[in-house]
């Protein structure tokens, strides 16, 4: 017999304006921000819970392989491109976004985790790890946990509990009990 089907706690699109509800995952660089939400991901997923992701980068990515067809587009002076197969796509748009309108191209999804943002007002798990920062530097607002190898980081709210550095379990238990609230 097959895994029974989840009973998500929200229906899709059930955040603010109609899109699904945005968690952030944050931290300074190199804290284990990333590490955290593939096994975040992992452990909703194995729920079956649908889980989209928006990355914040502050160092300009390449948007396209160089020499592509897309990326020629793009370097011509195309203030757009987009590109798609049977399964996939992918669009680049020279413009200013925010994770509100980006969550808008994830309708189905249950949740957004967003990689960054310790300054939003999102609910949020905070990754410290001794090895490149003593203490919290998010946003209190919506902390949800800190996640972290220290036995007591340095600025840690009142209340705001601590789990493993790694413990993605942890971390998806805290998302699910706030999509119930």
């Amino acid at each position: 017999m097959g895994k029974p089907a989840k009973k998500p706690v929200k229906k899709p699109g059930e955040g603010a304006g109609g899109r699904p509800p945005v968690f952030a995952v944050c931290g300074v660089k190199n804290s284990g921000k990333t590490t955290l939400i593939a096994g975040i991901i992992r452990e909703l997923t194995a729920k079956g819970y649908r889980v989209a992701t928006i990355k914040h980068d502050g160092h300009s990515f390449t948007p396209d392989v160089p020499g592509t067809d897309t990326d020629i587009h793009r370097r011509a002076g195309a203030f757009g491109t987009a590109v798609f197969d049977g399964h996939k796509w992918m669009a680049v748009k020279a413009e200013a976004v925010g994770v509100g309108e980006l969550s808008s191209l994830f309708p189905e999804a249950d949740l957004i985790l967003a990689e960054g943002f310790k300054g939003s007002a999102y609910p949020k798990i905070e990754v410290v790890r001794a090895a490149v920062s003593q203490g919290c530097v998010s946003n209190r607002e919506n902390l949800l946990a800190v996640a972290t190898d220290l036995e007591r980081p340095e600025n840690l709210p009142e209340g705001v509990p601590l789990i493993g550095l790694s413990d993605a379990q942890a971390a998806a238990v805290r998302i699910l009990r706030q999509l119930e609230e």
